[in-house]
């Protein structure tokens, strides 16, 4: 109730300072009406504030007043409930004090029902933690299942990717045999048509009377090759492997004597040797090279002057045989292409095979090389001379002499011996009288 009791006096208040106001701001609008329009806006904005300040006020009262009829209402309820609570508790207390009797009874039953339901739950306790435990198991195994399940996604998402990479090196594949396939058959075109243009230069460049002979020596060299030259270079490398191994037996011991006997004397002789030519040596390289700079500046103004001298008639030389040069270039010029073009398909034999000759030889050379140069750093006697250059001469040399003598072996071998020319022993009967000058002849007579 004290609520609408200060609404009341709030709307009271609210209303006299809203009048109040009002009357001031009359007044001071019928003071200041000819000199400040301003205001009157400003009161009209104020009366229209207040308009709905009152507007407001109304509804509030409103809501109010419906607010108290519902705590009355309310009030009312309460009071209802109060009074049934009251019966309903008479009625409890009567109840209580029959059954009383009944309730000790029941008390008996519920306990043992009770004891009966604890055994059941102690049950059903030990039910439940074996399946606590049974689930804990179950999500183990889930939880190892489930991360195998990932491993297994990841292993099948790297498959699919290898799939997908096979599937696109495959096509690449097909589309690389197919233009393989196109390029195969381009070359198989180029090459037949080469080979016309082959037989018809060798139609052209070769002449009949020479290209049938050449064919009959290439065809006969080849079958006196298989029949003849082959055997004897096989049986040649075989004595020749031979005799190696007999080398190296018999040089085995001398050998050893050498290194024992031979090289000590020989070091010492040698660094006596060095130790005594050492200063003649030196002076030697000095006078030389004295020698060589006295004479390089004394033949230089003569080397300059002949070049001098001969570079007019070069020139003249030059310009003298260069449209003759020209001439022979433009006349061979078809016949070079012409044997180049003849001479194509055994060039790129003859390269290759010379690229692979050259590699092999390199490497063996490199190994040999390193080997003797090696062997001539560790012994004494050779260390001082251990440099890359006598390294390398030795190790062509080491090369080049077998090859030279096969070479030599080969040729003394396949090559005819010319007969010794025999003289004539003639037996005359009767020899040939000496002629004698007439003078001589009519003195003795």
């Amino acid at each position: 109730m004290a609520a609408p009791n200060l609404f009341i006096f709030f709307y009271i208040t609210l209303t006299l300072f809203t009048y109040a106001s009002s009357q001031t701001l009359h007044e001071q609008q019928q003071q200041q009406q000819s000199d400040d329009s301003s205001l009157q806006i400003k009161h009209q904005h104020l009366l229209s504030k207040i308009q709905n300040l009152e507007s407001s006020i109304d509804e509030r009262s409103r809501e109010i007043n419906v607010k108290d009829e519902r705590i009355k209402q309310l009030e009312m309820i309460v009071l209802e409930k109060s009074n049934s609570l009251t019966a309903l508790h008479s009625e409890i207390q009567s109840l209580q004090k029959k059954e009383s009797v009944y309730a000790k009874e029941v008390e008996g039953e519920a306990l043992t029902r009770a004891s009966e339901l604890a055994k059941q739950v102690d049950n059903l306790k030990a039910e439940i933690s074996k399946q606590n435990t049974k689930k804990e198991a179950l999500e183990a195994r889930i939880n190892v299942a489930e991360k195998r399940i990932a491993e297994l996604n990841v292993k099948l998402e790297k498959l699919q990717k290898v799939n997908e990479e096979q599937k696109i090196r495959i096509h690449n594949t097909e589309n690389a045999l197919q233009k393989a396939e196109e390029e195969r058959i381009r070359l198989r075109l180029n090459a037949a048509r080469y080979s016309k243009e082959l037989e018809e230069v060798h139609d052209s460049w070769l002449p009949s009377w020479f290209a049938v002979p050449l064919f009959h020596y290439q065809s006969v060299l080849v079958t006196h090759w298989n029949v003849y030259g082959r055997p004897a270079l096989d049986i040649t490398v075989q004595k020749v492997l031979e005799t190696q191994a007999k080398v190296r037996k018999w040089a085995r011991p001398h050998i050893d004597d050498l290194h024992t006997k031979w090289i000590p004397s020989i070091k010492d002789q040698w660094l006596t040797f060095v130790t005594n030519t050492e200063p003649y040596v030196q002076l030697l390289t000095s006078k030389t090279v004295e020698m060589y700079n006295e004479t390089e500046k004394s033949l230089r103004p003569h080397i300059t002057n002949i070049q001098t001298l001969l570079d007019p008639y070069i020139k003249e030389a030059k310009k003298f045989t260069k449209p003759y040069i020209n001439q022979l270039s433009k006349t061979l010029g078809p016949h070079i292409n012409k044997t180049r073009i003849f001479l194509k398909p055994y060039t790129k034999k003859i390269l290759r095979g010379y690229r692979r000759f050259s590699k092999t030889t390199v490497k063996y050379h490199r190994q040999v090389h390193a080997n003797i140069h090696q062997v001539l750093k560790e012994n004494e006697f050779t260390r001082p001379f251990a440099s890359y250059e006598l390294a390398w001469l030795l190790a062509s040399a080491v090369m080049v002499i077998p090859v030279m003598v096969l070479f030599s072996w080969l040729s003394a071998l396949f090559s005819k011996k010319p007969r010794r020319r025999t003289r004539a022993h003639t037996a005359h009967s009767r020899r040939r009288p000496k002629r004698v000058h007439p003078d001589k002849a009519s003195a003795s007579r």
